[in-house]
């Protein structure tokens, strides 16, 4: 989750029902796009990724752009805030990469 794609990773349970409605909508917008990367995370497999991300409740959706958390979102979403989010990474998010300059 450090390389130069964004990421879009999705905490879910079998046992959430707002995942069970979330997580469909993210493979359909996300899926598609290659410049964006979609991991979808059982909460009750990972455990340690739980704990690294700090995630409370879910449905828990975090964009990850360059290795770092660039926002997030807890909880059932409509189309728009995903979409919102979605522009967000790929203008600002692996764009912003001018570290290597001599």
């Amino acid at each position: 989750m450090n390389g130069t794609v964004p990421v879009i990773v999705n905490f879910h349970a079998d046992w959430c029902d707002p995942c069970k409605i979330l997580t469909p909508k993210l493979i359909e917008l996300i899926e598609p796009m290659d410049k964006l990367d979609l991991a979808i995370i059982d909460v009750e497999e990972n455990p340690e990724l739980v704990h690294v991300f700090e995630v409370k409740a879910v449905p828990a959706v975090i964009a990850i752009s360059n290795g770092l958390v660039v926002d997030k979102f807890i909880g059932l979403v409509n189309n728009e805030m995903i979409e919102n989010l979605i522009q967000k990474l790929i203008h600002e998010g692996p764009m912003n990469t001018e570290n290597n300059k001599s």
